[in-house]
């Protein structure tokens, strides 16, 4: 299982990105990202196939 609110601050911090900038790569709103990052939501399935692809193509490891 993924720790989806430390993979996504450092897939932010990589790219060099801030919360509403990735908020609008993925078309979401930066408040859903900053609750992401914080753990007080959970993304949707169709939004952590997206993340893990952003990961993957970051060169970040995913999964074990």
């Amino acid at each position: 299982m993924f720790d989806y609110p430390k993979m996504i601050k450092e897939y932010r911090e990589r790219r060099f990105l801030t919360q509403e900038a990735l908020a609008k790569e993925l078309g979401v709103n930066y408040v859903t990202v900053s609750r992401w990052e914080t753990g007080a939501f959970e993304p949707n399935m169709a939004m952590k196939k997206k993340l893990v692809g952003l990961f993957k193509e970051a060169g970040m490891k995913v999964g074990d």
